[in-house]
């Protein structure tokens, strides 16, 4: 049977497409903006290898009538990245005071549909020692979803409630987490991109799970730097290889990728091309303090959704001469391992918005894959075998 779910806060779609590539039979996503909409519109029509078919729904998720979305099938999964604005080092940082912060929300949704599973994403800042008390609410909240605040009930009483709720165990449905900070350069995408993943299973699903582990590393691609490997592999000239002065260890990882290796096989976007799509040239990129782009022979910094709708200094590439461009649609959509093949609406600056907020393809179908052989692993559990 294929897992069903939901997506929530579904952006340009990457937790989407991540999961879909990890067999996720999406019954429908749950978008706000208008642009990141047709993005999933185009990339849903019946002739689409994406999610032909995908049910694509432009509102509020608060106003969703779920009943009617779902028909009576049970959801299995629920995935959604709740607005991170409230939480993010760019953000005005007010956590449960912001308007943005969905993650009521969110659990609101997992109350009504009862998954077996779900995985949420959300910025490193929600990690912050400031945060703290309310990353454990939030982490409460999920453990609960059915005891939602009463009216009037700030954050607070509602936490102390949850506490003693959680230490009782009165509510009937309960999730185990597990919750993990990664480095996406650490799965092998090629950009520096700090995510906290937070995946609970519902109680009576027993699945012994636990994060997948990291395969790649910077270790390994400085050892590879320092034999040669990468840059004969590469084929880059002497002079634009970064000199390695001590060889590192050998950790047994793979090496991380690079901005240059993401890049391999795209042609120069100031010569134009039909050829490919969202690759046109972005003129203007220039380099002022703490934003001086992305070294090519390293992973790419984080992509950012920008500020005012105007992706910043991050969204650069940086050549060995110190010269700087603006990374392409594609470019960045290749940054965040989205295929070559999938449409991105909008112009530059929303397309860029919606790859800023994305979760990187490929980390998330190893995270969603994860998830879902466990749950198949409940629908198939292993015949009993007797030690004679």
């Amino acid at each position: 049977m294929p897992v069903r779910s939901v997506e929530l806060f579904a952006g340009g779609g990457g937790l989407l497409l991540g999961a879909s590539q990890a067999n996720v039979d999406h019954v429908a996503a749950v978008e706000w903006n208008h642009w990141a909409c047709e993005t999933m519109r185009e990339n849903s029509q019946s002739d689409s290898r994406f999610f032909p078919g995908l049910k694509v729904l432009e509102g509020d998720i608060r106003k969703v009538d779920w009943d009617e979305v779902t028909e009576g099938h049970e959801i299995d999964l629920v995935t959604g990245g709740p607005p991170c604005q409230p939480f993010s080092l760019g953000g005005l940082a007010r956590n449960a005071e912001d308007p943005r912060d969905m993650f009521p929300a969110a659990t609101a949704v997992i109350s009504k549909l009862r998954p077996k599973a779900f995985v949420i994403e959300n910025v490193k800042g929600l990690t912050r020692p400031s945060f703290s008390e309310y990353l454990e609410f939030i982490k409460l909240r999920l453990q609960h979803p059915a005891i939602s605040a009463r009216p009037r009930e700030s954050w607070r009483e509602h936490f102390l409630r949850l506490q003693k709720e959680h230490t009782s165990v009165h509510s009937d449905l309960q999730y185990n987490l597990v919750s993990t900070l990664v480095n996406a350069a650490d799965y092998g995408i090629p950009q520096h991109r700090h995510r906290l993943f937070i995946v609970g299973f519902r109680a009576d699903i027993d699945a012994q799970w636990h994060f997948p582990k990291p395969t790649h590393s910077g270790a390994a691609l400085a050892l590879a730097q320092a034999n040669g490997e990468y840059w004969e592999r590469m084929k880059v000239p002497r002079a634009d290889r970064i000199a390695i002065s001590k060889k590192p260890l050998d950790d047994g990882m793979i090496p991380w990728k690079t901005v240059r290796q993401a890049l391999d096989g795209l042609p120069d976007p100031q010569v134009r091309s039909d050829k490919w799509l969202n690759h046109e040239y972005k003129p203007g990129a220039k380099t002022y303090p703490g934003h001086t782009g992305s070294p090519i022979d390293a992973p790419s910094k984080a992509l950012k959704a920008g500020v005012h709708g105007v992706p910043g200094g991050e969204n650069m590439i940086r050549y060995p001469d110190g010269s700087v461009r603006y990374f392409t649609v594609r470019e960045a959509a290749r940054i965040q391992t989205f295929p070559d093949d999938y449409a991105l609406h909008g112009a530059w600056s929303e397309a860029l918005r919606q790859l800023g907020n994305a979760v990187p393809v490929e980390l998330a179908q190893q995270v969603v894959s994860s998830v879902v052989s466990h749950l198949e692993e409940q629908q198939h559990p292993l015949p009993f075998l007797k030690v004679v």
